[in-house]
């Protein structure tokens, strides 16, 4: 009924997993992740007990083919179910029940599972790797996980159609404020091209909680600094320390993630230039 991959970043920080179904919230079923611990996806008849079983057992370090051989072997609906697997290191795990629907089937590598279940057919899950394979290993984890999972709907999906679809990306201290590992938790409940709209939250998500990249940032000095003090004195925002009312601005416009005193981050001086 879905398809999905969970998967590592590159450099072993970041843990995720993006989701599309033709089934209603699937994001309130399938995924589940915990920084510095491992990610997995249960899905066809999914048995959410699997969510906080596994992560217990990659808490502990147990492999991630292991993980799925000890939830699979205590389940006695197995035949039904389908698991993805990442772990801290080594080679992600998928096991399809031999009961679940057809096609149903996944492939796994390095850091990677991807899975599916009534899909147009095994071309879904190649488009998936393949689309993770080729992507940058330096791009951000969610970027890449949604690239497969876009590349999976353009092949066919759920050969039943769409409906929902979820992404959800851990990392530590990584999260809001730096006062959670939750780096992005975005889901489309019921939607006729939920892929795409995942893509739109992401775009808003990574421009309004980013962090901005040091190489671009500009020194709020000089000409520049005096736009912005009549750009924000403009919106009502005249605090003398120039700093001071830039972060009254962006609190309000929830861009507060973004800020580096004495500087400017070029989306945001594009978001404040916009009338």
């Amino acid at each position: 009924m879905t398809f999905s991959i969970v998967a590592r970043s590159a450099d072993g920080v970041a843990l995720g997993v993006a989701v599309a179904s033709k089934f209603l919230a699937v994001g309130a079923a399938v995924p589940a992740a915990e920084a510095a611990v491992g990610a997995l996806a249960t899905q066809s008849y999914a048995n959410l007990a699997y969510r906080p079983q596994g992560l217990a057992l990659l808490r502990t370090g147990t492999a991630a083919a292991d993980v799925v051989a000890g939830l699979t072997a205590a389940d006695p609906a197995r035949d039904s179910r389908q698991l993805g697997v990442v772990g801290r290191t080594g080679d992600g795990a998928t096991y399809t029940g031999a009961g679940c629907h057809g096609w149903a089937g996944g492939r796994t590598g390095d850091g990677y599972a991807i899975q599916g279940n009534i899909l147009a057919g095994p071309e879904v899950v190649a488009a998936m790797e393949s689309a993770w394979l080729s992507s940058d290993p330096a791009a951000d984890l969610a970027v890449r996980l949604l690239a497969a999972l876009r590349a999976g709907d353009g092949a066919g999906g759920d050969k039943r159609g769409r409906q929902s679809a979820s992404l959800y990306v851990v990392a530590p201290g990584q999260g809001y404020g730096g006062t959670s590992d939750i780096v992005a938790d975005l889901r489309v409940d019921d939607h006729p091209d939920p892929c795409a709209e995942l893509a739109r939250l992401l775009d808003i998500h990574t421009l309004l909680f980013g962090r901005p990249d040091p190489a671009t940032l500009l020194p709020l000095r000089d000409a520049l600094a005096d736009e912005v003090r009549t750009l924000l004195t403009a919106r009502g925002h005249t605090a003398s320390d120039l700093d001071t009312a830039l972060s009254d601005w962006a609190g309000i416009e929830n861009l507060e993630e973004r800020l580096v005193p004495g500087h400017m981050d070029p989306l945001v001086l594009t978001h404040l230039r916009t009338p």
